[in-house]
């Protein structure tokens, strides 16, 4: 059984290296007048395929033995673990099916079909995109590469947090807070384990969707909680109808603060971002800028880290972002 914690993520860190971005740290003074606080912003929606999942969809497929990559790879994804899955498959040699919901933005889709990857929908209204993924697994012989629940896929997201903590110190900035955007968990699991463990006792916050916080009912709980089937979201990125077993596991081992973010807040912080960043961020990637810019008791005055964790955006909510009031 492997163990999660610091020395995974550095093996993670090993493997990929050269095959990802080193995405920047960016700030703003305007924005940091705005927030109340330094505001630290590790931009991953320049990540290869927009957003943080290549790089635990690489760690976990250059993990695998060739018979294993010779049967293919399945995965499930809102989008952004597809097309990371789709593009990491095709750098590995193997073909690769997504499972996407059939209300995925349309550049979702594109870019996994982009990648040479087949692409099968479903209804998220009436089936479960596990029970789809998971009949190529008994009926093929494929491999899942699961979005969040898999030691080895945290670990690569992980990798996002070592590079934060190292930019942050060559930045001068010691981080007293951390803001994560949180679906299943794996972003957030790896990201926290190495952050702590560079700075240790940062306060963590994560950040879901309004009306679909199922890792805060998790952590409540004790158990992984599902969010029920219907469940319609603006930051599709977060709307992953689970929490993860494994990520709950390790976030559990933190105090951990969760906030929700709004359809209108994320929009306003897309825009934000654009404006004082230069950056363009979808939905999801922009939950945890929105918490911070709509909760400012909690951060006012400290040094608070966050990851625009995706920009895979379509061009008419993107618009409708910038034309937000």
């Amino acid at each position: 059984m492997t163990t999660f914690g610091i020395d995974l993520i550095h093996q993670a860190a090993a493997r990929i290296r050269g095959k990802i971005v080193t995405t920047p740290l960016l700030s703003s003074p305007q924005l940091d007048e705005l927030a109340g606080c330094r505001l630290l912003v590790k931009a991953e929606n320049l990540q290869r395929t927009g957003s943080f999942k290549i790089r635990g969809a690489l760690n976990k497929i250059l993990s695998l033995t060739d018979a294993e990559r010779a049967r293919g790879i399945v995965a499930f994804s809102s989008g952004n673990h597809g097309q990371a899955v789709a593009a990491a498959a095709k750098q590995a040699g193997c073909r690769a099916t997504i499972v996407l919901p059939a209300t995925a933005p349309k550049i979702k889709i594109d870019n996994c079909r982009w990648w040479g990857a087949d692409v099968v929908t479903y209804d998220p209204d009436t089936q479960d995109r596990e029970d789809v993924g998971m009949k190529f697994v008994h009926e093929q012989g494929m491999t899942l590469v699961h979005p969040f629940d898999d030691h080895l896929v945290m670990a690569g997201q992980g990798t996002a947090g070592l590079e934060l903590a190292e930019q942050a110190k060559e930045q001068g900035h010691t981080i007293d807070t951390l803001v994560l955007n949180c679906s299943g968990g794996g972003l957030s699991s790896g990201v926290v384990t190495a952050v702590n463990n560079a700075s240790p006792g940062v306060q963590v916050f994560l950040v879901e969707p309004e009306g679909g916080e199922k890792m805060a009912r998790s952590l409540a709980s004790g158990q992984p909680e599902r969010n029920p089937m219907g469940t319609h979201t603006l930051l599709d990125a977060l709307s992953g109808p689970n929490a993860g077993a494994k990520p709950l596991e390790v976030l559990s081992q933190y105090p951990v603060t969760c906030l929700s973010a709004s359809n209108q807040q994320a929009l306003h912080a897309m825009a934000v971002a654009f404006r004082l960043l230069k950056i363009v961020v979808e939905p999801g990637g922009a939950a945890s800028l929105a918490a911070v810019l709509n909760n400012p008791d909690h951060f006012r005055g400290k040094t608070v880290a966050i990851v625009c964790s995706g920009g895979n955006v379509d061009a008419a909510v993107f618009s409708r972002a910038l034309s937000a009031r």
